[in-house]
């Protein structure tokens, strides 16, 4: 398992081993370039620093000021502070927060959930992007929601996500929307990109118990990966990923 250099914690785990494997493949294809990363609900930086810690500038729009401040420590303690932006703001607001064709990477990371208008802010990111910029879209997955709730008794709310056009489970349900991968690949083609892959993040982590994860960790970290491009498990995953370019 891979660590960070400055901190040694790890850069790579069950949960988001497919999203790294996909972006190291991305820094990959720039090897020697510094590129301008834009983290749309990035939080207190759980990808922002170790992308820093590689060398790129990274900003991270997010709406919790307590978040980015921990972002602020986070870089520091890491020793890239001077590679780190925080902005405060929403994925809604994204289209005044940056400027257009100005990012080379674009993660938004379990943001399309929760806006009023994921498809404003699919265009808003298409727009952010330079020429052949990248797009990392993590989104949560209707299916998984709709198995776990059934294997939990909860009937009717599995009933719910499967005939709700957004995938909801009721008036309740913390997020307004889910996905299932055509979805999500409409959305953004409608904005002007192109989807090159699509993973499943957290195929089989969330289904195991505790003491599977910690006996084995890398065991799982390398189920993950295997099953993660593979229908039908990718399209069961609690979420899904998306890798799109702007041409």
């Amino acid at each position: 398992m891979e660590t960070s250099a400055r901190t040694g914690r790890p850069l790579v785990t069950a949960r988001n081993a497919a999203v790294w494997a996909v972006l190291r493949k991305e820094l990959d294809r720039h090897a020697g370039k510094t590129l301008t990363v834009l983290d749309v609900g990035g939080g207190t930086g759980g990808f922002a620093v170790p992308l820093a810690e590689a060398g790129h500038t990274v900003t991270v729009i997010d709406a919790s000021p307590d978040a980015l401040a921990a972002l602020t420590r986070r870089a520091a303690d890491a020793g890239v502070a001077e590679r780190i932006r925080a902005v405060q703001g929403d994925g809604d607001a994204l289209a005044t927060l940056v400027d257009p064709g100005s990012a080379d990477l674009i993660l938004c990371h379990a943001v399309l959930e929760v806006v009023d208008d994921p498809a404003k802010v699919a265009s808003a990111i298409a727009a952010a992007l330079r020429p052949g910029g990248a797009l990392s879209l993590l989104v949560a997955g209707r299916a998984a929601a709709v198995l776990a709730r059934a294997v939990n008794g909860h009937l009717r709310a599995a009933a719910a996500l499967v005939t709700d056009p957004a995938g909801r489970a009721g008036p309740r349900d913390t997020l307004l929307r889910r996905f299932d991968a055509a979805g999500a690949t409409a959305l953004l083609t409608a904005a002007g990109l192109t989807v090159e892959q699509t993973h499943g993040v957290r195929v089989v982590t969330d289904l195991l118990p505790a003491t599977v994860l910690e006996d084995d960790p890398q065991a799982v970290l390398e189920l993950e990966l295997e099953l993660s491009s593979q229908p039908p498990f990718r399209d069961i995953a609690s979420q899904l990923h998306l890798f799109a370019r702007r041409s």
